[in-house]
């Protein structure tokens, strides 16, 4: 039987990969570090290996006996006082995965790399993004960065290893535990309690449901051109669209004004003071609002539609099933919790359904 590995297992695309892996029956084998949380792995029935994606050593060894590599392991934070934090296992790892598959020779046949619409750029115009668009971004806040030296690593080695790369979109839905920085806008809005209005931002994002992103991922993996990247988006809103959506979901009020980007800019430098001072992280940066305060992310997946058969659901449902997700996991306050209707809201995110042959256990390894 054919058997994955899967980097970054422990996260929130990672985890919910593997889950779409073993819901139709692949064997699969998770890399995982020694202290990183396995709550998205509990009663799959997956092989687990201690490792790290920046030592090649114990990614060679995870790599035995598999013959496909999803690689999804990266920080996704957008700051971090040492940008070697962010930056190291973004490159070096993708680096050193990539340097282990091509040890093991033909072995392995074909590696999805997952990279970010981050890596491909942002408009300052409501015009979508495609895999053309001109990098502008070598100065932007370090993640951003990260990302793009990571995917062009990637498809400079696209001669030495069978690869495709994917470039997910502004990513939410059930499972989003830590939770990212897409999912922290859904909390914030969630447990605003302030007398003024939520406040919105001039720009907007592509909004990707999580298990549709992983999909993706899946058909990359059997249709996907090598050496070619694919944006995994969904549908183009402005922020004060996404937060008229939720408003409208959940029954809660809707968004305000945004802030001036001279003030926006100047809060994102106090945060950035206040995040070294206490070691926290800032909830935005000055770079981060100077880049993408007013800019747009929005983007075509017409070349995954065409080549991979990629399909996405409307935001209003993805938005729905991650509110839901952090309404019945204890991320809203308790009192606002009350004040959500549910009406509009999908039920629980259902348990996997696995395979009826497996057993759903870890197996050590």
């Amino acid at each position: 039987m054919a058997k994955a590995l899967v980097t970054g297992a422990s996260g929130f695309i990672g985890g919910r990969l593997v889950r779409a892996l073993v819901e139709r029956g692949d064997d699969v084998k998770c890399l995982v570090r020694p202290t990183a949380s396995r709550k998205h792995l509990e009663k799959l029935p997956v092989e687990i290996a201690i490792g790290d994606i920046t030592v090649g050593h114990t990614v060679y060894r995870a790599l035995a006996g598999c013959d496909r590599v999803y690689h999804v392991a990266a920080a996704y934070k957008m700051w971090d006082p040492n940008p070697a934090a962010i930056m190291d296992p973004a490159v070096v790892g993708t680096r050193e995965v990539l340097n282990a598959v091509k040890a093991r020779g033909d072995r392995i046949e074909r590696v999805v790399v997952t990279s970010s619409v981050a890596a491909i750029g942002v408009n300052k115009t409501p015009e979508p993004l495609d895999e053309r668009a001109e990098w502008r971004l070598d100065d932007s806040e370090i993640y951003i960065v990260a990302k793009r030296r990571a995917e062009e690593l990637a498809l400079s080695m696209a001669d030495e290893v069978p690869l495709v790369v994917v470039d997910p979109c502004g990513v939410f839905g059930p499972g989003d535990s830590k939770p990212t920085p897409s999912g922290q806008l859904v909390v914030r809005y969630l447990n605003w309690r302030a007398p003024i209005k939520f406040p919105a931002t001039p720009g907007g994002i592509s909004v990707v449901d999580v298990d549709d992103v992983c999909r993706g991922h899946l058909a990359a993996m059997a249709k996907g051109r090598l050496g070619e990247r694919y944006i995994l988006g969904g549908e183009n809103l402005t922020f004060t669209q996404i937060l008229e959506t939720m408003a409208s979901i959940t029954g809660l009020r809707g968004p305000g004004k945004p802030a001036p980007q001279g003030l926006a800019e100047l809060l994102g430098r106090g945060m950035e003071l206040v995040a070294r001072v206490t070691g926290g992280e800032p909830e935005f940066t000055y770079k981060m609002t100077r880049d993408f305060y007013s800019g747009f992310m929005w983007a075509s997946s017409e070349k995954a539609e065409r080549e991979l058969g990629y399909e996405h659901r409307p935001a209003r449902k993805t938005l729905a099933r991650a509110i839901r997700w952090y309404l019945d996991h204890g991320y809203v306050e308790p009192k606002i919790a009350a004040e959500i209707r549910y009406d509009d809201l999908p039920g629980p995110d259902p348990a996997p359904s696995l395979p009826h042959e497996r057993t759903a256990v870890f197996r050590e390894g």
